[in-house]
This record gives structure tokens, sequence and C-alpha cells, in this order.
């Protein structure tokens, strides 16, 4: 019998790719503190914030299950960004991202039992310029407060202001899928 797998996360997209893998697993959802220590890489912010998603719902429920958590982070140079909280910390972060290369780091962790299999995947993405008109005009119609580096590739400001992007494509929509699929293979439980 297959092992159940839990996706430790409320984002849509996480449950899309997931579903688009045609990965079957259920939500479980633990409110957990997403600070971090300091002195800590981009990298491991992204393991820790993820780590503690994945024990907090494996803690909640019985053995066996297969316990899947991500958390990512968009960073600028040495700066980690978060979500925006508002319309002006949205269009203040997008200004910064204009014309420039960031990188955009998923941890992922998947928990079962004692076993556990953890690694950050990083993708470089480059914008255009972006006008201010642009960038109001997506922050005003997509409302990307619940995005880290507030946008999602997927959407228009993905499609219109991108550049390049090296690396895996899914991982700056919430997830490296390929490498989850991976990971659960090596676990034994998924196809």
């Amino acid at each position: 019998m297959k092992t159940k797998i839990i996706l430790a996360s409320q984002s849509p997209r996480r449950k899309q790719l997931l579903e688009w893998a045609e990965v079957s697993f259920e939500v479980v959802v633990k409110e957990t503190d997403e600070h971090f220590p300091p002195g800590l890489t981009a990298e491991e912010v992204a393991l820790y914030i993820a780590r503690n998603k994945s024990i907090a719902v494996q803690s909640s429920l019985p053995d066996p299950v297969i316990v899947l958590a991500a958390d990512t982070i968009v960073v600028l140079g040495e700066n980690i960004i978060g979500k925006p909280v508002h319309r002006e910390e949205a269009i203040s972060i997008l200004l910064a991202l204009s014309g420039e290369k960031h990188r955009v780091i998923t941890g992922v962790v998947i928990r079962k039992g004692e076993q556990e299999v953890a690694f950050a995947d990083v993708t470089e993405v480059e914008f255009h310029a972006l006008t201010i008109d642009q960038i109001e005009f997506y922050v005003d119609k997509y409302k990307p407060y619940d995005k880290a580096g507030a946008y999602a590739i997927q959407e228009w400001i993905g499609v219109v202001g991108i550049k390049s992007i090296n690396g895996d494509f899914y991982n700056v929509m919430g997830l490296p899928v390929s490498r989850v699929v991976k990971a659960l293979e090596r676990l034994g439980d998924e196809k």
C-alpha cells in the first residue's frame, strides 16, 4: 500500500503543480513561524522554513505519512525579498527587480518517519526594464501580496516582463516538481 502524501502548503500553485504531475496527495497546513536565525545562507533559510512546516504537520498526523513542505524566497543581490504587505511595497519590490537578475530559491523538505530528503532548487530570473505604468498595472490587477518577490511568473508580468530564466521554470512558480517526483520515487511511494 502506498504511503499517503501530505502537502504542507496552502499554495494553490504548489497544489496545481502536483496535480499536473498526477501525484495523489492531501493538503494539511499548520501555522508555523517563518522567522529564521541570523547567519543562514539564502538556501538554508528556505530549507529552515520548509523543515519547520514539515515537522509541524508531521507531528500532528499518525504515521505512516509522507509530508512534503516547501518555501520559496526571492533573492536580489544578498537581500531576501519576502511577500509585499501593501501596494506601495509591491511596486517598490518590482522597481528593484526591473532590469535586474535575481534568484528564486525553493527549499523542499520531504519527511517519512525519521527519513528526510531535503534540497534547495535555484533558478535565476532576469527582468526586462519595466515601466512604472507596467508595474502599477500588474500590482493593481493581480494583487501579488501572497507572492515572494511580488510577482508570479505565470501571470502577465512573467509573460511580458521576463527576459530570461536559467533553471527550472516550475521552481519559480513555487515547486521544482520534477525533483520532487524523483525524491518521492526514492522514498519508494510514487511513480
